[in-house]
C-alpha cells in the first residue's frame, strides 16, 4: 500500500462522515474564532495596562486597590451591554469572566490576602472566590473569630464571614465578633445560593455518621431525618472538614458542596438536599477601608438603647420618620448586662450610604438617642450568586 504524500492532509477523526461543504464551514468558523481569540487577548492586555495605570494613581494617593463600588459598577455596565446585544452566554458566565479579569489586574498591583473559615472548598471559601476571584492568596483559618483576628492583626487584608442564612437566620459567632471588634468595617457583601449535597464513598444504606457544620445539618434536617434516619449527625467546624472525614472513615458521609466532592474524591449520593430550595447565605467582607457610594447601597449599624419600655420603637421611629427602609434587624444580648436587667444590642441594615445627607442626619439623630452606636459600614447591595 502506497504511503500518503507529506503534504496530504488527514481529516480529523471527529470529521469522519462530515460532508465536504460542512467541513469547509467548520474550518471557516474555527478560523474566525482564532481571530476573535487574538482580538480578545489583545483587548485583555490593553485593559490590564489601563488598570495598572489606575493602580499607580491610587497607590500614589494612598487609596485601597480593592474597590467594591467600582467593581459593582463594572459588573452592571457589562451585564447591561450583554443584555442589549442579546448575548447567548448566561449572566453568571459573563460575571465570572469579568470577576477573574478584575482579580488578575488587582494582583498586578497587590496580591491581597483573604481570610475565611476553612479549609478550602467550604462555602465560605466558595463565597470568597465569588467576590475576589482566584488571583488572591486565600488564608483558611479554623473559626469565625480567627477570621476577625487575622484581619485585625494585619495578617490578612480582608476576611469573609457568614452573617445570616435564609433558613436558620443569624450566624451568632459573627455577630458576637462584631460586638467584640466594632471597629471592623464591612466593605462588601456576598449572597450565595447554598446547595447542600450528601457525599460519601459508601452506599446510602451503609451510612452510620453524617458530618457537617451545625448550620448545614440544620438546613437539611428534614431531608436527613427522612432519608438517613439510621445515621448519627456529627457537628464539625466546616463542611470541608466534613468531606475530609467522609473520605477517611468507613460508613461516614458529609453534607457539603459539589466542589468539596470533587476535591476529596467523594460520590454525590444525593444533590440539593437542603429543606428550602431557595436556601441562601449572606456573607460580609470585612476589612479596614470604607467603601465609596454607588447609589445602590446599604448601611449596617449596631446600637444599644435605654432599657425602658418602648425604647426600641422610638429608635426605629427615627428611621420611619426619615423614610429609610430597613432590610434586616437582629437582637443580641449586650455584654454589659447585669442581674435581671438584660439589655440587648440591635443589628440593623438599611438602604442608603452613610455619606448620603439624609442617612448622615438620621445616624446623628440615632446616635444622640442611643446609649451606644457603631457604624459597621456602607457597601453595595449584592446580587445573589447561584
Amino acid at each position: 500500500m502506497a504511503r500518503k504524500q507529506d503534504n496530504e492532509q488527514t481529516p480529523e477523526p471527529s470529521s469522519a462522515g462530515v460532508p465536504a461543504k460542512s467541513l469547509a464551514h467548520l474550518k471557516a468558523a474555527r478560523e474566525k474564532i482564532d481571530k476573535l481569540d487574538h482580538q480578545i487577548i489583545k483587548s485583555i492586555n490593553e485593559r490590564a495596562q489601563l488598570a495598572a495605570e489606575i493602580g499607580q494613581i491610587k497607590a500614589a494617593a494612598g487609596e485601597e486597590i480593592f474597590n467594591p463600588a467600582r467593581e459593582e459598577e463594572v459588573f452592571t455596565n457589562v451585564l447591561e451591554v450583554h443584555k442589549k446585544l442579546g448575548g447567548t452566554l448566561g449572566q453568571a458566565t459573563i460575571r465570572a469572566i469579568f470577576r477573574e479579569l478584575m482579580s488578575g489586574t488587582r494582583a498586578l498591583q497587590k496580591v491581597h490576602k483573604v481570610a475565611f473559615l476553612g479549609p478550602e472548598y467550604s462555602f465560605s471559601h466558595i463565597a470568597a472566590v465569588e467576590r475576589f476571584g482566584t488571583a488572591v492568596e486565600f488564608v483558611p483559618v479554623g473559626s469565625i473569630a480567627a477570621v476577625f483576628e487575622s484581619v485585625n492583626r494585619g495578617h490578612s487584608d480582608f476576611g469573609v464571614v457568614p452573617v445570616e442564612n435564609s433558613t436558620d437566620g443569624r450566624v451568632t459567632d459573627t455577630l458576637d465578633m462584631f460586638l467584640r471588634m466594632s471597629q471592623m468595617i464591612i466593605c462588601a457583601e456576598i449572597r450565595l445560593n447554598v446547595h447542600h449535597n450528601l457525599l460519601a464513598r459508601c452506599e446510602p444504606h451503609e451510612i452510620r455518621r453524617v458530618y457537617s457544620k451545625p448550620q448545614a445539618l440544620s438546613q437539611c434536617r428534614n431531608w436527613l431525618a427522612k432519608n438517613a434516619p439510621q445515621a448519627v449527625l456529627k457537628d464539625v467546624s466546616s463542611t470541608a472538614i466534613a468531606a475530609e472525614l467522609a473520605q477517611k472513615e468507613p460508613g461516614a458521609a458529609a453534607v457539603a458542596s459539589r466542589e468539596a466532592a470533587v476535591y476529596y474524591g467523594l460520590r454525590i449520593l444525593f444533590s440539593d438536599i437542603e429543606d428550602q430550595p431557595d436556601n441562601e447565605t449572606r456573607f460580609a467582607v470585612i476589612g479596614n477601608h470604607k467603601c465609596s457610594r454607588t447609589g445602590h447601597d446599604k448601611t449596617s449599624v449596631i446600637f444599644r438603647v435605654p432599657h425602658n419600655p418602648g425604647s426600641l420603637v422610638e429608635a426605629l421611629e427615627i428611621f420611619r420618620s426619615a423614610k429609610i427602609n430597613l432590610t434586616w434587624i437582629e437582637s443580641f444580648p449586650a455584654r454589659t448586662a447585669k442581674g435581671d436587667k438584660q439589655e440587648y444590642i440591635f443589628f440593623v441594615d438599611f438602604e442608603g450610604h452613610q455619606e448620603d445627607s439624609k442617612i448622615a442626619k438620621t445616624l446623628k439623630t440615632l446616635e444622640s438617642y442611643c446609649k451606644e452606636m457603631h457604624i459597621l459600614g456602607s457597601f453595595p447591595f449584592a446580587r445573589i450568586q447561584a
